[in-house]
C-alpha cells in the first residue's frame, strides 16, 4: 500500500474524542495520500460541529457503516462498542488501526478472521515507547516483561475493576496501588486505561505472561509507564511521560501522533523503525 501516485486512500475514523479528533483534523488539513470520508461518533450532533469547525463536510455514519466506503479505519472508541467497528473492518478486508487494543486479548481470533479475509490489524504505539525493542527481543527468547503504570486518580475513575473490588482513589494523599496481576486481568478491570499494557503484551511474550501493575497518585499530572524486559538478547528498561488529552485525560497527547506517524509510515518510501 503506497496511496502516492494513485488514488488518494480512504479513510474513516472512529470515535472523535482525545485520538480520533486530533487525527480528523490532520486528515481534514489535506494529505497527499489521503482523504478523510466518514467519522462515527456516539453523539452525532457535536460530532458534526466538530467536523464543521475542522472545515469539513464528511458524513458522520453508524459504527457498522465506516468500512463500507474506506480503505483504512482508524478505531478509537470505548471497548462496549469495539465489536461494532472491528468485525465489519475485518469482514470488509480493509486495513485497521486499532487502539483499543485490550479488547481484542478476548477476541484473538480476529486475527485468524483478518487472515482469511486480507484484512489488516495494525496497533500504533501509541502511549507505549520501546514496542520495536520489545519485538525483536521476542524472536529470540523472553524471560519476563514487566510493566507499572502510575497515573492520576482522576483518570482511573470508573474503571470497572475498581468498581468490583471498591476501591476509591477519591481524595488520595498518597500513591496506592489499585491492581498487581497480567496483561489479561488489567485490560478487563481498566478497558480504558491500559491498551499499552495488552500491546506491549501482544508485542512480547502473551497477556498471561506479561506482569502489571496499576497505580493512583495523586502527585502526578501525567500518565507515566515503565517496562522492564529481560531476554536472552538484551536486558532494557523504558519509562514515558506522557502529556494526558485535554478531551479525555486516560488518553495521553501522544496517541493521536502515533497514529498519524503510523498512517505516514504506510505511505512514505522511508520508514524508520522494526
Amino acid at each position: 500500500m503506497t496511496g502516492t501516485g494513485k488514488r488518494k486512500l480512504k479513510v474513516a475514523v472512529a470515535g472523535l474524542g482525545g485520538i480520533g479528533l486530533p487525527v480528523a483534523r490532520w486528515l481534514a488539513a489535506g494529505q497527499p495520500a489521503y482523504e478523510l470520508v466518514a467519522v462515527s461518533a456516539r453523539n452525532t450532533t457535536r460530532a458534526a460541529e466538530r467536523l464543521a469547525r475542522l472545515g469539513s463536510a464528511v458524513p458522520v455514519l453508524p459504527l457498522e457503516e465506516l468500512s463500507r466506503g474506506s480503505d483504512i479505519v482508524i478505531e478509537c472508541v470505548p471497548a462496549a462498542v469495539f465489536d461494532a467497528v472491528v468485525r465489519p473492518a475485518i469482514a470488509a478486508g480493509r486495513t485497521l488501526l486499532m487502539l483499543s487494543v485490550g479488547a481484542l486479548l478476548d477476541r484473538i481470533e480476529l486475527v485468524e478472521a483478518a487472515r482469511q479475509t486480507g484484512a489488516r490489524i495494525i496497533v500504533p504505539s501509541g502511549a507505549l515507547l520501546g514496542l520495536d525493542a520489545v519485538r525483536a527481543a521476542a524472536q529470540g527468547k523472553i524471560a519476563s516483561v514487566k510493566m507499572v503504570t502510575r497515573k492520576p486518580p482522576k483518570s482511573l475513575v470508573g474503571a470497572p475493576y475498581l468498581i468490583e473490588h471498591k476501591i476509591s482513589v477519591e481524595g488520595l494523599k498518597a500513591p496506592l496501588r489499585v491492581f498487581a496481576g497480567n496483561a489479561r486481568e488489567g485490560a478487563r478491570g481498566f478497558p480504558a486505561n491500559v491498551n499499552v499494557a495488552a500491546a506491549l503484551a501482544l508485542a512480547g511474550i502473551g497477556p498471561e505472561r506479561t506482569a502489571l501493575e496499576i497505580w493512583a497518585d495523586p502527585a502526578l499530572e501525567r500518565n507515566t509507564h515503565r517496562i522492564e524486559v529481560e531476554a536472552d538478547a538484551a536486558r532494557f528498561a523504558m519509562s514515558i511521560e506522557s502529556i494526558p488529552s485535554e478531551e479525555n485525560p486516560r488518553t495521553g497527547k501522544l496517541t493521536p501522533l502515533s497514529v498519524i506517524a503510523c498512517l505516514r509510515g504506510l505511505v512514505e518510501p522511508l520508514r524508520v523503525g522494526t
